[in-house]
This record gives structure tokens, sequence and C-alpha cells, in this order.
């Protein structure tokens, strides 16, 4: 890689990361402190008061009834369809364009992922094409929320209860986001969330949690993240080892509590983006993230398309000059190796794959700075070619003020 930085761009310039969890633990260091101190001490680090007590809160922060803490947004997935007895020889429809887990948790099911393509303008699950993808062995429907999003659900849920089948809503980029008011979480019958720490509410290493209004099921997923123990050793089906810990759960509700002035901090970033990217004159050089009217997107990524098939060259061009940037996913599942079994081939799911070749994610974590978010704009003007002095001054955004946690 030549260590030639774009033009306009000065070598004195700071990196700006693609994420800085250290300066949002700056925020916070003390209550986390106390929170994993508090665990120390009682020496209770598997399940218990804590992450009780977390359920809870994520239960009434997403307005579910239910919620079972796991240890990853991977087993949230792969619980849930467990859960609901999806296994050998069924089928159930997803999207190519998401993270590996989305199709791996049905894979590990036995089950087989059934691809819809997507949506151009929310990289969502395109709703037209899901009727036709239904056949006789279909047995749920996994929208995924892409990039903190939600997919269009109104049409999703009419179309599995016109075939009884249920919605199980990857939610694992999306905590917090909402749909037509409604939180993501409770839009199927059970919402699936990752706690990884890059994700808005992120823990201090893997843990996840499913959301569910059905008791009968919530008791069922608790059994199945505990070997299907019904308690003193009596197994009553075959489940697996997939409990939250206790840190992790005392870190996340230290974290809750901050989270929604989080997603409203990433929402203004967005806005600044927009206004800087229009006064730098890139407009037509870029396609900027869609939110749609009836959605609250609380921008996980923020997710641009660039046109004229320029975009590995200004990421490669982002990155000499310190700027973060990562595309999110450069190959669609259906083309992946491990999925050449299911008989997909190059050009079946082609919005999926036009996306695949032209996202680019930029940096839009809650204490970046209006500076480092110009620097931003300013390096993907230069590496375009274009001027990096705005038609106009950039309107400021503050800070919403932290809670108290």
């Amino acid at each position: 890689m030549s260590n030639v930085l774009p033009s306009g761009t000065s070598p004195a310039s700071p990196p700006v990361p693609f994420i800085d969890l250290k300066a949002q633990y700056e925020t916070i260091r003390e209550d986390v402190q106390e929170a994993v101190q508090r665990v120390f001490e009682s020496q209770a680090f598997v399940l218990g008061d804590e992450v009780s007590e977390f359920e809870c809160d994520i239960a009434e922060y997403c307005d579910s009834r239910e919620a079972i803490g796991c240890a990853s947004g991977s087993d949230a997935l792969l619980l849930s369809l467990m859960g609901l007895e999806i296994g050998e020889g069924d089928e159930v429809i997803t999207s190519p364009f998401t993270f590996f887990a989305t199709a791996g948790a049905i894979c590990r099911t036995g089950a087989k992922p059934v691809f819809v393509d997507i949506r151009p303008d929310t990289y969502n699950i395109d709703t037209t094409q899901i009727e036709a993808a239904i056949t006789e062995k279909t047995k749920a429907i996994m929208p995924v929320h892409l990039f903190g999003q939600c997919a269009d659900m109104d049409p999703i849920w009419r179309i599995a209860t016109h075939h009884g089948i249920p919605v199980i809503e990857d939610a694992c980029q999306a905590i917090g986001a909402t749909y037509n008011g409604r939180r993501a979480g409770v839009l199927g019958r059970t919402g699936c969330f990752s706690f990884f720490p890059t994700k808005n509410l992120g823990g201090a290493g893997d843990g996840g949690l499913i959301t569910t209004d059905d008791a009968e099921l919530a008791g069922r997923l608790r059994r199945l993240r505990v070997h299907g123990d019904l308690g003193g050793y009596s197994h009553q089906e075959m489940g697996f080892n997939s409990r939250l810990d206790a840190l992790q759960a005392a870190v996340l509700r230290v974290k809750l509590a901050y989270l929604e002035d989080w997603s409203e901090a990433r929402r203004a970033n967005a806005d600044l983006y927009r206004e800087m990217f229009e006064d730098y004159d890139l407009l037509d050089a870029v396609t900027l993230p869609v939110e749609m009217p009836d959605r609250r997107h609380i921008y996980n990524q923020f997710t641009l398309r660039v046109h004229d098939g320029r975009r590995d060259e200004l990421l490669q061009s982002m990155r000499q000059a310190g700027v973060g940037a990562m595309v999110y996913y450069p190959t669609p599942l259906h083309l992946q190796k491990c999925f050449q079994g299911l008989g997909y081939s190059a050009g079946e799911m082609p919005e999926s794959e036009r996306a695949g070749a032209e996202v680019l994610s930029l940096p839009i974590f809650a204490e970046i700075t209006e500076a480092q978010q110009e620097q931003v704009v300013q390096g993907v003007a230069s590496a375009l070619g274009r001027s990096i002095i705005p038609k106009r001054s950039i309107v400021s955004f503050e800070m919403p003020a932290k809670k108290a946690a």
C-alpha cells in the first residue's frame, strides 16, 4: 500500500477511528467499574440476579413481556430457531446481504436458508419477493434490520400470518430502532439482539438476548440455554450452553441508561453528515443512507453507496489518510463458498451483489466530533478529486447530555 496521502490531506491530521470505545468508556468509567466490582464482591458470575435484572430492563425498554439473555447474538438466532422447532428439512426465508450468523444459525439447525434479494434503498429484505419464495417446507421468515433500520414489517407479518409461520427478527444491529412507533424486538415472534462491543449497546465481550411475548416459548428458551435442564439435572430436551455472564449484564445495565442519548447522538451525526456531503458537493458521487418515514434509524452503521465503481479506490484512500471506513458486506451470503451447496449463482440476487460492490460505512459513533466528521468528508472529497472547501459553513450540532446511570 502506498504511503502517499490524498491531495489536501495533512500528514499531521490525527486519525479518525471507525469506532472509539475508549471515548465512550471515559464517560461511564466510574459507573462501569462500580458495577463490575459489585459482581466480583458477589462472586456470582453466571446468570443470577444481575442477568435477571438486565433481562427485566431490556424487556421494559423494548416493551416485550419476556427477555432471555444468552451468550451471543448468533446464539440468540439459533435458540429462537430451536425454540420454534425448526430443523432438518425445513426452510427459513432471509436476506443474503447480512452478517454470516443470520444464515449460519439456520444451517446449524439442519434447516435451509432461502435467500430473497434486498431493496436497494434500505438494504433490507424486499418484501415483494417473499411470497414467491415460500414452499410447503417454509417454517419461518427471518428479516434482518440491517445497519440499524427496521425491515418493512407489516407486509412480512401479513405473509407470515397467511401461511401460519413465525417471524424471527434479526435485530442484532437495531436495538432502539422503531417501526411505526414500536421498537425492534416486538415486531416478530422473537427478537434477537447482539451485545458485541461495537454495537450501539455493546458489552465488554460477547453477549446476546431474545425478546418475546410468548411466555411458554420464553420458558423453553431458558431451558435450551442451559442444555435443556429443567433443574436438578433433569434434561427434557437437547439444548446447549449459552448463558449470559453476570459481568456482561452488569456492564450492559450501566450502558442501557445511556442508550437513548447515544442513539440520538448517532442520529444527529447522520444529519450532520448529510449537511456536509451537500456542502462539499458530493451528492452526485455517493448515495447517502435513506431513513424511511415510518421508522427510527439508530445508525449502527452510516452506510453510503459509492458511484462509478470507485468504492475500493475510496476505501484505500481513506485508510491511507488514517480515516476509519469499513465494507459491510463485500460478498453476499449466496455467493459464499460454504453455501455453494444451496445452488445459487452470481446474478440471482442483483441488488445484494451490487450493494456488496458499492457500500462503504463511515464512522458514526456517538462521541465523534464535528471536526472529525468534517475530516471524514474531506477525505471522501479529496479521494474523489473534489474540492475540500465547503460551499458554505457547516451547521453545528450539540451532543445530547448524558443520562446519569
